[in-house]
């Protein structure tokens, strides 16, 4: 069954502003509280939000098995569970409805007002219940760059690296959408002239350009996820920004690497971006060398062309991007990360979240992070109307965007933001 939204000659019925990251060859879908303070699963065309809750109590996905409940819920979960044909069967009844030539819904008024929300009426919500969240290291050029400061250039990369795609598990119960404000975090930190450790907010407070994807039920304890299918059980992607506390995160992840300098908060995307409408934007990954052991190896494009750009807005400044990369550089695939993670049988269940690592690319202005656009506070980043950067400030709002164009086809994420407040200190401290 073709996912037949990709069409790039299929136009709609809404209006879609010029360069707009949601033509209907998107589709992609999150959850949002209404106008009427309900919660409902929805999707996105144009600066339109759709309540795909009303549309299936009015009819229009007659014929698709669903539960009555599939879109009325405050998450994605079950609806991933449901299973890749699923997701198409509904993705191709959306871009039907909304087509130019449908006048279905096209014509009727009383069911336009039940189903459609401008921007301004809803207040997007966490998109899925995050189970388990898994972080990655897979950008070659992020990872030698940190070798580079911290260890002898010509070691950079950890033994390992090349031979698997290094993770770790992080904390679900912070990860937040769009728009939500992030504290500065308290730790313990050893300055280089300390001899014992000092309590208080973290001074270099970082933003770390990542993606990450959203997973469905993949196996059952003790089976693994072969490679040649595992792309099977991703539903889709988010931008991620995976905030860190690098003063924190260089006292503590000896010996068993990030902890609270990664847990305080991880901000994503709030809609999510099917696989099937990435398809038509695949490239070759990067070659590895030396070649993965035979349960890592692929074949065919597994890379994704998706532009990624990064902002920083001083309190009452203008924005200044401060790092253009894309997510094509990245050296582990998708695939392989979901590979490597369940050959130990490990269980991945829907709503999982796998983060990319910091996607950097080979120039200086395409790394994803201030740890290496300043180069460990050695070059600071110059910002629009004065000032400079070394690492995040109080009151900085830093925005990521990510979209994929090709023939004049374009497709996005919408933007992540998210303002990082001052510290809040224990009480009685």
């Amino acid at each position: 069954m073709p996912a037949n939204t990709n069409n790039p000659l299929k136009r709609t019925w809404l209006p879609v502003p010029e360069s707009s990251d949601f033509p209907i060859q998107n589709i992609p879908f999150g959850v949002f509280l209404t106008r009427d303070d309900i919660i409902t699963i929805g999707t996105r065309i144009g600066d339109h939000a759709i309540d795909l809750g009303a549309l299936h109590q009015l009819g229009y996905f007659d014929g698709i098995p669903l539960t009555d409940d599939i879109f009325l819920q405050d998450t994605l979960n079950d609806f991933i569970s449901d299973g890749k044909k699923t997701w198409r069967l509904v993705r191709n009844r959306i871009g039907e409805i909304f087509d130019r030539d449908n006048t279905g819904l096209q014509n009727r008024e009383d069911h336009k007002k039940t189903v459609l929300f401008s921007l301004d009426e809803i207040e997007m919500k966490l998109p899925v219940q995050i189970g388990d969240y898994t972080d990655f290291y897979s950008s070659k050029e992020h990872a030698t760059n940190v070798g580079s400061m911290f260890r002898d250039p010509e070691k950079a990369l950890m033994p390992n690296w090349l031979h698997i795609p290094v993770g770790y598990h992080g904390r679900s119960s912070t990860i937040v959408p769009s728009g939500t404000p992030v504290h500065r975090p308290m730790g313990q930190t050893l300055p280089k002239e300390a001899k014992t450790p000092l309590f208080g907010p973290s001074k270099r407070v970082d933003f770390e350009l990542e993606m990450a994807f959203i997973t469905t039920d993949a196996n059952v304890l003790g089976e693994a996820v072969p490679i040649e299918e595992a792309e099977d059980y991703i539903f889709g992607m988010v931008l991620l920004n995976d905030w860190s506390a690098r003063d924190i995160q260089k006292w503590e992840y000896v010996p068993l690497g990030p902890f609270l300098a990664k847990n305080f908060a991880s901000s994503i995307s709030p809609w999510i971006v099917t696989m099937d409408a990435l398809q038509p934007f695949r490239v070759d990954s990067p070659g590895q060398s030396p070649e993965p052991l035979p349960y890592l190896v692929q074949q065919g494009e597994h890379g994704f062309d998706i532009k990624l750009e990064v902002d920083i807005t001083p309190e009452n400044g203008e924005p200044t991007t401060v790092s253009r990369s894309n997510f094509k550089y990245m050296y582990w695939t998708m695939a392989q990360q979901l590979a490597h993670h369940t050959v130990n049988g490990c269980t991945v269940n829907s709503g999982d979240m796998m983060g990319s690592g910091t996607i950097s690319g080979p120039t200086p202005d395409s790394y994803g992070s201030m740890l290496e656009l300043a180069w460990q506070g050695t070059k600071p980043v110059q910002l629009r109307g004065g000032g400079e950067r070394t690492f995040i400030e109080d009151n900085d709002t830093v925005t990521m965007r990510g979209y994929c164009e090709k023939g004049g086809a374009r497709i996005g994420f919408g933007e992540l933001s998210g303002k990082l407040l001052p510290a809040k200190r224990p009480k009685g401290k």
